[in-house]
């Protein structure tokens, strides 16, 4: 599977310093990225930006919500991610996914 996202930028959007907590976020970000493919069946890369806005929010939904990790997403993002999905799908099909 394609990287969609890099640590420093997921650390960013967390707004988290330090490497603390790279391993909790490295996790996030595989589980959020497997998420998403499994999701949509589609594989996508860094370059599509909706897929990585996905992605972020997921990571933060489930960091900030840390009993949550591994479940659906949290009531707060769960209207934004199933839009996102629905348009990550509808957008591509597997022959034109990136």
């Amino acid at each position: 599977m394609m990287a969609i996202l890099t640590l420093e930028e997921t650390k960013t959007w967390l707004r988290v310093d330090g490497p603390d907590e790279e391993p909790l976020i490295q996790t996030l970000i595989g589980a959020a990225e497997a998420y998403l493919h499994n999701a949509v069946e589609i594989e996508f890369d860094g370059s599509n930006q909706l897929a990585k806005l996905f992605c972020l929010v997921l990571c933060a939904d489930w960091y900030e919500n840390r009993d949550l990790i591994g479940s659906q997403p949290s009531g707060k993002v769960r209207f934004t991610c199933q839009s996102i999905l629905a348009q990550l799908q509808n957008a591509y099909t597997p022959e034109e996914a990136p």
